[in-house]
């Protein structure tokens, strides 16, 4: 293993829907996201651009490597995320 090795993304986890459970501060600080993934659920460190409160539904739009992603406000049913070839919406 190296040392050196860059960060990896977390593929799986973009275009997931999530909740806040701890609301994000915009360009202050992040939050934490609670997201169904692999199976079970995780906690993510989640960075938004604006602050959102505490248990606002959220879209994942991009990883930041393994344990953090960027989110925006959902509003569209809290259990799928926008459609996707070979992914649908449920």
């Amino acid at each position: 293993m190296n040392d050196a090795e860059p960060w990896r993304r977390d593929e799986p986890t973009i275009g997931l829907v999530g909740v806040l459970v701890v609301g994000t501060r915009g360009a202050d600080g992040p939050g934490e996201a609670l997201v169904s993934v692999r199976g079970g659920s995780e906690t993510f460190i989640a960075w938004s651009d604006q602050p959102l409160p505490r248990g606002t539904t959220v879209l994942v739009t991009d990883s930041r490597g393994e344990r953090a992603i960027d989110v925006i406000e959902w509003s569209g049913p809290p259990d799928t995320g926008p459609a996707e070839p070979g992914r649908g919406v449920k």
